[in-house]
């Protein structure tokens, strides 16, 4: 497993913003890149950026795997890369 750098963050760093709209732990999910094919969890991604955004990058050859933006109310999240992103609403709990 891949240990965090000064650059970069855990893809657990993640938990937090998608734990508000998903119910299951999001970083067991398995995501295989398009690039190079190395299949790794969300908890294995290199994540980039302190917020409002966070970018999710592939561990062996850092292609885009998703990013994950928080607004007021809201989470979008876009999947590799891809143009569109989807809208959730958070719930007030998580606001």
């Amino acid at each position: 497993m891949n240990q965090p750098s000064a650059s970069h963050l855990d893809g657990n760093f993640l938990a937090g913003p998608l734990t508000d709209v998903f119910a299951v732990d999001p970083t067991t999910a398995w995501h295989r890149c398009p690039s190079c094919l190395m299949p790794s969890s969300i908890g294995e991604l290199h994540v980039y950026g302190s917020g409002p955004g966070l970018t999710g990058r592939c561990p062996s050859c850092a292609d885009l795997a998703l990013r994950a933006v928080t607004q007021p109310g809201y989470l979008w999240l876009q999947l590799g890369n891809g143009a569109g992103a989807f809208r959730f609403t958070l719930p007030s709990s998580a606001q």
